[in-house]
């Protein structure tokens, strides 16, 4: 069973930091959308893991950068998942394929057997 509080605790999080490096309402509600459905995943299908948040520059550009790592049981096909409408489980398909399109920037990472790390950045415009 998927912890709620944890995932709520994560957009909380993800939120405070996105106000603090001054992202627009719009893209701080995108990049919490796609902290929770990663943080969903990594509880649900990662088995849990870790979230680490932080205010990332680039020049005089600041962002949101947002990790997410699981040792659970990794991700076989990563093409395969990223593709809208497909899941491995009962969700609707769209939590990796939501979460790169909500992104700036979308790195993932898994081995079969040895976990997934997901990171995702937001800049401010």
């Amino acid at each position: 069973m998927v912890a709620n509080a944890d995932v709520v605790r994560a957009r909380q999080t993800v939120r405070a930091l996105a106000q603090q490096a001054r992202l627009s309402l719009v893209d701080q509600t995108k990049l919490v959308t796609a902290a929770s459905e990663l943080a969903r995943n990594t509880l649900t299908y990662g088995g849990g893991g870790s979230m680490r948040v932080s205010i990332v520059t680039r020049g005089f550009r600041s962002g949101v950068k947002v990790t997410f790592r699981d040792e659970g049981p990794g991700i076989a096909d990563l093409e395969l998942a990223l593709t809208d409408g497909w899941s491995s489980g009962k969700g609707m398909g769209l939590g990796l394929s939501g979460a790169r399109r909500l992104a700036d920037e979308f790195e993932l990472v898994s081995e079969p057997g040895r976990g997934t790390c997901v990171v995702v950045v937001k800049w401010a415009r």
